[in-house]
């Protein structure tokens, strides 16, 4: 269940890729690993029973299933789940879940020929005041530069919305990133594949048999 995306059948040199780091920002951004034994957990199962995000990431889970999911996720180098927090002016506050991932161990390296340091990114933007704002174009942004500074072997970064998330296609579309299509990853689960390169030449090629139903 927690981690249903991770492929298992890697390569050595993907394997020897370590976890993704933790950005740092500035402000008005912060981020920080969950912490499974706190609060964490039951903050992110309350922000997804939201319907804006049980619609786009259908992952209405238990307390219990949260915390499992970010205890796995921080026991291997395949991903990191995140808390996205913004100064208000009352104050900082958390306002989203931030998973960070590996594309070449992740379901997204069966639609391309992924690099072993290549880096992906889900977000759910948890408080409502932020969204259709730019804050949350500006936070993507800042995280593509923070990429690029703390890992310069990193040649792309990844994005997969659900592709009836239009919101998030608006938003990575005002920062460049280049969409690739959408694609069947699964029966159940219909994407946008969305990428930026370090470099022109690094832009991804997308594989003839990306659609799940043409790989069966």
């Amino acid at each position: 269940m927690a981690t249903k995306r991770q492929l298992t059948d890697v390569s050595e040199a993907v394997r020897a890729v370590p976890a993704p780091e933790l950005p740092e920002f500035g402000a008005p951004f912060g981020l920080r690993f969950v912490d499974p034994d706190s609060d964490d957990p039951a903050l992110i199962a309350t922000w997804m029973k939201q319907p804006h995000l049980v619609e786009t990431w259908e992952q209405p889970w238990s307390v219990d299933e949260w915390r499992a999911d970010s205890l796995e996720r921080l026991g291997d180098s395949y991903s990191r789940p995140c808390i996205l927090s913004y100064e208000f002016e009352d104050g900082r506050r958390d306002i989203g879940y931030v998973e960070l991932y590996r594309v070449a161990q992740d379901e997204n390296a069966l639609l391309y020929d992924a690099d072993p340091w290549d880096m992906g990114f889900h977000v759910a933007t948890a408080d409502l005041e932020l969204i259709g704002r730019g804050v949350m174009s500006q936070w993507m942004a800042s995280l593509v530069a923070e990429i690029w500074r703390m890992e310069p072997q990193c040649r792309r970064i990844i994005v997969d919305p659900d592709y009836r998330n239009v919101r998030m296609r608006r938003a990575v579309e005002k920062k460049r990133f280049c969409n690739l299509g959408e694609y069947d990853v699964r029966p159940d689960r219909r994407i946008a594949l969305y990428a930026i390169p370090r470099t022109p030449a690094d832009l991804p090629h997308v594989r003839p048999d990306a659609d799940w139903h043409k790989r069966t």
